[in-house]
């Protein structure tokens, strides 16, 4: 299964050019599989520590509808990623599988925010009611999400081992100083998962923070394929899902808990 990982600007004539850019890489590719950054569609709103104005969830919530008819311009079967919602008037954080033919399904719900300079997440929208990692099982993949601070509860990642999951997928928007440490921490959940670990980022900057971009592909023993970079801006790799199910049979996935 080819994947692709991508690094992308959230600016708005930005994006689109790199969107565009993107496409032209995947149909080249002849990419499978797509992952995204972390509610792509619109700046980071999280870099404010005050919600001065509650309706700019709702512009974000706008823009990642209207942008999710283009994906299929991406010509490929299945793009993962994750936007913001509002779910009875409060604000959450979406993991989505969009599929050819069809609709962006709900994948997985955002369970550990943080709340500091730059990534005031917890005052912006409010996590899942209770940590839920359920797999999304499509008719290629059996895909396992953790939005990006999900990555580093690892218990997590053992749980998707588990459920026995091709490809670990962390949409995720982290700064440029902290990169080697997302990639430890992707590393490591590859091994634990069993699974091949996808992750992509933004790139560019707001006021407060330098966007990291630097996605990634892992493999089940947790060895890099693959990485972005300013001059690669997107990474695909052919995959052998059969590996990750191989996986499951060997140290330590096997270990009983």
């Amino acid at each position: 299964m080819k994947v692709t990982v991508t690094q992308l600007p959230d600016q708005h004539d930005a994006l689109l050019e790199s969107f565009e850019a993107l496409a032209n890489h995947v149909q080249s590719e002849k990419s499978e599989l797509v992952l995204l950054p972390e509610m792509p569609f619109y700046p980071w709103l999280a870099a404010s520590e005050l919600v001065e104005d509650p309706s700019l969830w709702q512009t974000a919530v706008d823009a990642h509808e209207e942008w999710m008819p283009r994906l299929a311009s991406l010509g490929t079967d299945i793009i993962l990623g994750s936007r913001p919602v509002l779910e009875n008037n409060i604000p959450h954080n979406d993991a989505f599988v969009w599929q050819t033919g069809g609709s962006a399904s709900f994948a997985h719900r955002k369970y550990y925010l943080p709340d500091e300079p730059g990534f005031w997440e917890a005052t912006w929208y409010q996590r899942a009611d209770q940590p839920s990692f359920q797999a999304f099982e499509t008719e290629r993949a059996k895909i396992g999400f953790m939005i990006c601070s999900d990555l580093w509860y690892g218990e997590h990642a053992r749980a998707y081992a588990r459920q026995g999951v091709h490809i670990l997928a962390n949409p995720r928007a982290t700064e440029i100083g902290s990169v080697e440490k997302w990639l430890a921490g992707g590393r490591t959940a590859s091994v634990m998962s069993g699974a091949f670990a996808l992750s992509s980022n933004r790139i560019g900057k707001n006021d407060v923070i330098t966007w990291g971009g630097s996605g990634w592909i892992t493999d089940p023993d947790g060895e890099v394929l693959a990485r972005t970079s300013a001059k690669e801006p997107f990474a695909s790799v052919d995959i052998d899902l059969r590996r990750a199910e191989k996986a499951k049979e060997s140290y330590p996935r096997y270990v009983k808990e």
